[in-house]
């Protein structure tokens, strides 16, 4: 696949805890953009956070959170990430999601290995 120089960044704010169609939430989303065929999707699980309600979720030992703040990372373009919306909108019951552009300064894989 190859990538134009403009592209876009959908970045996805939810919990650890939260789930859709028995999975959690982040794997769901994860396995839809690949089902629709985006360029590829990076989960990263944060140490810290708040969000609407105001409620820390924290890592730290002694307010050891069960819901610690998940950001999906999707990069594509501005037409495939629109499209791609409508999929993750119903899912996200509590969240953030938000929309930027990004400069591509490369996009490639290594070789397949068997």
């Amino acid at each position: 696949m190859i990538l134009p120089r403009e592209g876009h960044l959908l970045r996805i704010f939810i919990g650890e805890s939260d789930r859709y169609e028995g999975m959690p939430l982040y794997e769901w989303i994860v396995r839809k953009a690949r089902e629709h065929g985006l360029a590829g999707a990076t989960v990263l699980r944060g140490l810290e956070g708040f969000g609407a309600h105001s409620r820390l979720h924290t890592a730290k030992v002694l307010r050891l959170s069960a819901d610690l703040p998940i950001v999906v990372e999707i990069v594509d373009t501005i037409q495939k990430i629109e499209a791609f919306l409508p999929v993750i909108d119903g899912a996200v019951r509590e969240g953030m999601a938000t929309l930027e552009r990004v400069d591509i300064r490369f996009y490639r894989s290594g070789p397949e290995t068997k």
